[in-house]
């Protein structure tokens, strides 16, 4: 016989049961209602060169800021070195398995990122170029395709630093260059621009023209090494202001501070902050923050069905003590 304290027992118990049925399906509900929330915000990826120079920090930061205001969900990644070509593939491949709704991306190569934007293309995730300008014909003969470029332009860059430092010599004097790294079409744009102008002086002599591969401490290494060669130099074009500021310190190690003026590019704060020192004497300044801002505003407004540009300029300038002054 079944006492009554056992009907009750059992009853408590069946109730407690649906109890927490009834707060398991509630609970499930309500998950799949937030991943339906989150995933109907776009998911824009910016891929970066590398996050070791200040110049992609701030772009990182122009990203983050338009990104909060617009209610995106930002995925910034980078590989350590900007030399790292096969790494920002990577990046990007997996950033397609993931089904992002769009990519911008700085190139490390502007012909090794082809096929990364046709895996893109074929995957219907539109790719915004940022910064480095993707080889045209290689993009052509793979039948790909990018949604637009962001950007300065690179050899007008060259030619306000060629002007500045031809002004600085008086039309005289021996010149050195660092380059980027080479068939990378930023800083091949920056030489053209720069060659525009020196070519057409007489008076300047390039005595020594290698790459040191964007980094501040090759930069260092292959001035150094440049300055025991041509004791007598007198200005530096840097591509960059990493290996401008590496030549800065080959500069001073060689107790020739003051004694050769030197030009760099991006405007990065470092070197702004060397040229309010009088140490190194302009760099060209492209606006970073400026372009990661850009890059997700015109991603947010593809993805919602607005049509955009194929270039979207961002403005270049010299930057010397007088204008920071």
């Amino acid at each position: 016989m079944i006492k009554v304290n056992d009907t009750l027992l059992m009853k408590k118990t069946s109730y407690i049961i649906v109890i927490l049925i009834l707060g398991l399906f509630f609970f499930y509900a309500g998950c799949q209602r937030g991943e339906k929330s989150s995933a109907s915000s776009p998911v824009v990826a910016l891929v970066l060169k590398t996050l070791n120079n200040p110049f992609f920090i701030d772009m990182q930061r122009g990203a983050e800021d338009a990104a909060k205001q617009l209610g995106i969900n930002l995925i910034v990644q980078a590989a350590e070195r900007e030399v790292d070509v096969e790494k920002q593939m990577q990046i990007i491949e997996n950033l397609i398995q993931r089904k992002v709704t769009a990519i911008c991306v700085t190139p490390s190569g502007s012909k090794e990122i082809v096929p990364a934007i046709v895996k893109a293309n074929r995957a219907g995730i539109p790719v915004l170029v940022v910064d480095t300008r993707v080889d045209a014909v290689t993009l052509n003969e793979a039948g790909a395709e990018i949604a637009t470029f962001i950007g300065s332009d690179n050899v007008e860059g060259g030619r306000i630093a060629g002007e500045y430092i031809i002004k600085k010599l008086g039309g005289q004097g021996k010149v050195v260059i660092l380059e980027g790294i080479p068939g990378h079409e930023t800083g091949d744009a920056r030489l053209k621009g720069f060659h525009q102008i020196m070519d057409s002086n007489p008076g300047i002599e390039i005595v020594a023209s290698q790459t040191a591969n964007w980094e501040r401490d090759q930069g260092f290494n292959v001035f150094q090494n440049i300055l025991q060669s041509h004791p007598g130099v007198q200005a530096l074009f840097a591509c960059n202001d990493m290996m401008a500021l590496g030549a800065m310190e080959a500069i001073a190690a060689a107790g020739k501070s003051g004694q050769i003026t030197v030009v760099g590019f991006d405007a990065v704060s470092d070197a702004r902050e060397s040229i309010r020192k009088g140490e190194m004497q302009a760099s060209i300044a492209q606006h970073p923050y400026e372009m990661g801002k850009l890059s997700v505003e015109y991603a947010y407004r593809l993805v919602n069905g607005e049509n955009i540009t194929e270039y979207i300029p961002v403005k270049i300038e010299l930057i010397t003590k007088k204008s920071l002054d």
